[in-house]
């Protein structure tokens, strides 16, 4: 297993530094050499180790495009038909052009791999302890509950991207991923994707009895509304439209969605009101030229951002309507007159600047995980899919606050889906979606009639739904550590 990394000195936090999310503290202490008993003796001690993995969710891990969840969101856009790339660039170039996908070697795989499960791992420390540890009732709960959400959430990744996509009404005996609930040296086989998703929501279900009336000090903590959010994301994606738009409903209860100013000011602040869960980057724990703005901002002076600025499909950007704010976070000319981008940044049409960093000489940017947005979208797409009359409704409420000239949908059935999984596409442009929702939806890619170079993507234009890249091949250094994983079809 991915654990043949871990040395038996300490198996709990695999980064450079473990500190709290709290902006007023930092302990710089390496965890190498942090005595195991000591670390998971307390429910205190356990509240450190998940700040811990709170901080690991932003920082850089092998090369410099690899910043946490951040650089896997990239990874889950690029690969799709929405992010364009205008000119060659080598940052996850090997998954734009899908190459990397059928390479067991890739780095471009190893990454989300190792990453994941560094994750569980790290999860699994706080949950096998817990319950044993010396504290009250109610901090075992919340420190336990957000560790429950981690090792759901990375599990759910992980099956998305290395096993085959999940088929409502069938028995999904394909072969998912290995299903990890302890912290050791063990190999695990692949279990089947139907187990890695009873895993999933059973981790799911006990957060969401164990965050009951816990108040979270900031968004980098996941609270009962996380739970509720992913819960409605994972049932979205077995089908099961019903509990995907109970709790999505929930999730969305007593949140706002952003105003129309709101929503020009960057995705760089994550105590935005919409914001139901994302990563801070302080000063003092800057990655520089790693940071998610250092690539997927528009200002920062990076090589990255001057030289292969972020472009969306154009098809895609055509089809927002004028009096839309979405509109206006993406520029058809690529000037961006309003930021004052100097002559060194090279100009390409449909350029973003959804994401700001803080100035051009500061790549920090906040990273959004969940938001409000979409847990409406979710619920709309689950009730149009049952035939719900107030589906449309629900959308209506979402896009009213994007474009004031939105008037009520008269589609209805699929037409009422498609509209759907348009605003998902506009809405969650960059935030790591959109090969999740190709898979999930059985479609194919088309980056066919936009502004997709066939040069750049060495001719990965179209890739059938019935590809087999769409499996992630398991890294060959997984296979050689483990020899319980069966490799997907190379």
């Amino acid at each position: 297993m991915i654990s043949n990394y871990i040395k038996q000195v300490f198996f709990i936090i695999a980064v450079v530094f473990l500190s709290s999310c709290s902006d007023d503290f930092l302990d710089k202490k390496p965890t190498e050499f942090v005595d195991y008993d000591a670390a998971t003796k307390t429910t205190e001690n356990l509240m450190t180790t998940l700040n811990g993995i709170h901080r690991s969710l932003y920082i850089r891990y092998e090369n410099q495009s690899e910043s946490g969840l951040g650089g896997l969101m990239q990874q889950t856009d690029i690969v799709g038909d929405d992010i364009v790339f205008p000119i060659t660039n080598g940052w996850f170039l090997t998954v734009y052009n899908w190459s990397a996908l059928n390479n067991e070697n890739a780095q471009d795989l190893r990454y989300p791999y190792r990453t994941y499960y560094r994750i569980i791992r790290n999860a699994n420390t706080i949950i096998n302890a817990t319950d044993v540890a010396i504290g009250a009732i109610a901090d075992k709960n919340i420190v336990k509950g957000q560790a429950l959400l981690y090792r759901a959430f990375c599990h759910f990744q992980l099956v998305q991207l290395f096993g085959k996509r999940y088929v409502n009404g069938e028995t999904n005996s394909q072969l998912g991923v290995p299903i990890v609930l302890t912290v050791g040296n063990d190999n695990f086989p692949r279990s089947t994707v139907e187990d890695v998703y009873a895993q999933i929501n059973k981790d799911l279900d006990e957060a969401n009895t164990l965050l009951i009336g816990y108040t979270k000090p900031n968004n980098s903590h996941l609270d009962l509304k996380v739970a509720q959010g992913l819960k409605a994301r994972v049932a979205l994606t077995q089908g099961n439209w019903a509990l995907a738009a109970d709790y999505a409903n929930k999730a969305r209860a007593g949140m706002n969605l952003m105003t129309i100013t709101e929503y020009r000011s960057g995705f760089n602040d994550y105590t935005n009101k919409e914001w139901m869960w994302g990563s801070h980057i302080n000063e003092v724990q800057t990655q520089y030229f790693g940071n998610f703005g250092a690539y997927m901002s528009r200002n920062f002076n990076s090589t990255v951002i001057r030289s292969c600025p972020k472009a969306i499909n154009s098809k895609l950007y055509d089809m927002i309507p004028t009096t839309d704010v979405r509109s206006t976070i993406f520029d058809k000319t690529g000037k961006h007159t309003e930021l004052a981008l100097s002559s060194v940044f090279v100009k390409f049409p449909y350029t973003s600047q959804k994401f700001l960093s803080i100035s051009t000489g500061d790549g920090r940017c906040d990273v959004p995980y969940m938001r409000v947005a979409e847990m409406y979208l979710i619920e709309a797409e689950a009730k149009a899919r049952l035939g719900q009359a107030d589906a449309a409704t629900v959308l209506f409420d979402f896009e009213k606050a994007r474009n004031s000239d939105y008037v009520l949908s008269s589609n209805t059935g699929q037409s009422l889906v498609d509209e759907i999984l348009l605003q998902r596409r506009i809405e969650l442009w960059g935030e790591g979606f959109r090969f999740f929702d190709l898979k999930r939806t059985n479609a194919s890619l088309d980056r066919t009639g936009a502004n997709h170079d066939s040069g750049i993507v060495n001719g990965v234009m179209n890739v059938s739904s019935t590809d087999k890249r769409w499996q992630w091949l398991i890294p060959k250094v997984e296979i050689n550590a483990n020899p319980l994983i069966v490799q997907n079809e190379l």
